[in-house]
């Protein structure tokens, strides 16, 4: 990632992602010299300028100047009054990591048809460098400019190319939305262990190691979700028990019915914000 890498907006996201990238060191490619960032708060730029040593610029104009790739990271209600006014140039890339904005609507008012354009739908534990997103190509980017997303990505988790635009909705369903739904089990597991006489901080203790645990567990092994769960359920044991009274309250059919009310949001949040002319 040799290129110079422009982002428009300065919030946690970005923050985590020019963190990830610097860590990598310079022998990847990436110096803080390489990146150039712009936001309304001139507190938040020098935050940003102090601590990683970054460029900041006067406005998004300079930036689009100074760097080959740009990351959208604004909110998707102000993205348009954001783009409009602003001149990108040919074979520029853009990396948009706004929830909800499709390709058609970045592309109007981006206004130029040889930017290339990706589209990413990355996760709140890409704060700690533990995301996992998922990333959409238009035709016009290139093999090169796929490479930089991925590098800019991977820097804070993992990342997955799909080839149906419309597979981000059903990709916010599961890993977008997706960590709530675990701090919503973790609460749940945290209450009963409380009222089977556990303390409040070791029962929320006990609650987070038991669910970092299991997730290391199931990435390192090699066995499907299913071979690792009858793994630990013994035959006629507590396990067992705590199964089948999740599987007679339907545990499964809600999870379904719950990530399909995050996709059908996820469509109509996409139709609000695709403003009309």
């Amino acid at each position: 990632m040799s290129n110079k890498i422009g982002f428009i907006g300065a919030g946690n996201m970005s923050r985590s992602l020019i963190g990830g990238l610097l860590s990598q060191g310079p022998e990847q490619g990436v110096s803080a010299s390489h990146i150039f960032v712009h936001d309304p708060s001139a507190d938040t730029l020098a935050d940003l300028s102090a601590t990683f040593g970054i460029q900041t610029c006067d406005s998004n104009q300079v930036l689009l100047g100074k760097c080959d790739t740009i990351v959208l990271a604004v909110k998707p209600q102000v993205m348009r009054s954001i783009l409009e006014p602003l001149t990108f140039y040919d074979s520029q890339l853009v990396i948009s990591i706004a929830a909800g904005l499709r390709c058609a609507s970045l592309n109007k008012w981006i206004d130029n048809t040889s930017t290339a354009l990706i589209r990413t739908m990355p996760n709140t534990p890409a704060l700690v460098q533990q995301g996992a997103t998922a990333l959409y190509a238009m035709p016009e980017v290139s093999d090169a400019q796929k490479s930089t997303a991925e590098a800019l990505l991977q820097a804070v988790g993992i990342s997955i190319w799909v080839d149906d635009e419309d597979l981000l909705d059903s990709v916010t369903a599961l890993s977008g939305s997706g960590p709530a739904y675990y701090f919503y089990m973790m609460e749940a597991m945290q209450s009963a262990a409380i009222e089977l006489g556990i303390n409040a901080q070791d029962a929320k203790t006990l609650t987070i190691q038991t669910a970092l645990g299991a997730a290391v567990l199931a990435a390192q092994s090699a066995d499907e979700l299913t071979d690792l769960r009858h793994k630990v359920t013994s035959p006629g044991g507590t396990t067992e028990q705590a199964i089948n009274s999740l599987t007679a309250d339907n545990l499964r059919q809600t999870i379904g019915k719950a990530m399909q009310a995050a996709y059908d949001r996820s469509k109509s949040l996409a139709d609000e914000l695709d403003e009309p002319d």
